[in-house]
């Protein structure tokens, strides 16, 4: 028999004390909770954010701002210049397109300055291209937003009298933009796209190189072969491809060599026997050594992610750097003999491009050249006092072809 503690002692104390209650697991939020717990953190990330967001509106506006008054002023600027030196362009045509050259690479310059201040710098690979700025080269450059074409213009500023004797090759579209007309006066050709007007537009290239390259002291030609941006032709490239037993290219597209093959008949000098002379050939039936390089330019931006003509404008984006890659051939190295050779010969530059893009993605870097263990990049840089300069010379001539014309209308109104 169990005896019973008697009432008050410790022993009864222990026999009627309640039981621990231990807290219940917590339960998971119900979807509708979750969603709303969500909610309230992405509204504080939010918040957290709005300083920067801000600041980062304003200044995209004040770079909105200064470049529509940037062109307000220097592009009329440049249209006036080119008509009151017309009379030059009638007694010395060589020394006109120099001065006017000169004026569009100061115009091509403030493009630049645009991603420059903005953060989008370039680091260059490769062979060094400025060695033979002096020449008479073809830039064939992959394609992938029109950043590509804003980058050229950075890269290309510190490459001797290059930008200033330059002809470009672009999509029609760039004639309706604010640079059109410059670009017209200049001598720059657009071409528009698409299967229907493939035959026209080759032969008003043909036309136009024949008018426009050697009589305006042109030396580079820059061409993107491809067509068109990456994102819109790749899938058609690649059934293309399969279709016809070529390699299979996830970074750039199978280029079209039909204005790759016009330039190069149209600008390549020939010897007596008609066999397509190299840059090292001694004598040429023009006064002009013709085209004597090829430079291959690969253009890769961190993450495969290119910058467009918007982001350029306005700084949104963070600073990034595009890396562009360049190898040259001279002329005398591409096969010109049939157009199946050509089609050979450029296959294999973008198949090329597809392996250099395919280690900058994995890396950070491009290949090492043959014959070296490591590359070694080059960072270009813009002069900003020259920067300074040429902005001020914008807006100053702005001002005076302004005061011009309002003394003029006032003679005659």
């Amino acid at each position: 028999m169990t005896a019973t503690p008697r009432p008050g002692t410790p022993a009864a104390a222990a026999q009627y004390r309640a039981p621990v209650r231990r807290p219940p697991a917590p339960l998971a939020p119900a979807p509708a909770e979750k969603a709303r717990m969500d909610s309230n953190v992405r509204m504080a990330v939010t918040l957290e954010e709005a300083p920067w967001l801000g600041w980062m509106l304003v200044k995209a506006l004040m770079r909105f701002a200064f470049m529509v008054a940037n062109n307000l002023v220097a592009v009329p600027s440049y249209i006036c210049y080119v008509i009151i030196l017309q009379p030059l362009r009638v007694l010395d045509s060589k020394r006109f397109w120099y001065i006017e050259g000169i004026i569009y690479k100061w115009l091509l310059g403030m493009v630049a300055s645009w991603g420059w201040y903005a953060g989008y710098t370039v680091m260059e690979w490769g062979e060094d291209i400025e060695a033979i700025s002096k020449d008479e080269a073809v830039m064939l450059v992959n394609h992938q937003a029109t950043g590509d074409v804003c980058t050229l213009m950075m890269c290309l500023q510190n490459k001797g009298l290059v930008v200033a004797q330059m002809m470009w090759l672009m999509d029609h579209i760039f004639k309706y933009t604010n640079f059109g007309i410059v670009s017209l006066i200049h001598g720059d050709f657009f071409i528009r796209q698409g299967r229907s007007h493939r035959d026209q537009q080759l032969l008003l290239l043909k036309k136009h190189l024949e008018n426009n390259y050697r009589s305006r002291d042109r030396k580079w030609i820059v061409l993107f072969p491809e067509g068109g941006f990456l994102r819109k032709r790749r899938e058609t490239s690649q059934a293309f491809a399969k279709k016809n037993n070529l390699p299979f290219l996830t970074h750039v597209t199978l280029p079209r060599i039909g204005a790759t093959k016009i330039i190069l008949s149209a600008l390549v000098a020939r010897q007596e026997n008609g066999i397509p002379a190299g840059g090292d050939a001694k004598e040429l039936d023009s006064k002009s050594k013709g085209l004597q390089w090829v430079i291959d330019t690969t253009i890769a931006y961190p993450k495969a992610e290119p910058i467009d003509i918007q982001t350029w404008i306005l700084g949104y984006r963070k600073p990034t750097v595009t890396h562009v890659h360049y190898r040259i051939f001279p002329i005398k190295d591409v096969s010109l003999e049939t157009d199946d050779d050509l089609a050979d010969w450029l296959y294999q530059r973008f198949i090329e491009k597809e392996d250099l893009l395919s280690h900058f993605y994995k890396t950070g870097a491009f290949p090492p050249p043959k014959g070296h263990k490591e590359a070694v990049p080059r960072e270009m840089t813009l002069s900003n006092m020259w920067i300074f300069l040429i902005q001020s010379f914008a807006f100053l001539s702005g001002y005076m072809w302004y005061n011009i014309l309002q003394y003029f209308y006032h003679c005659l109104f």
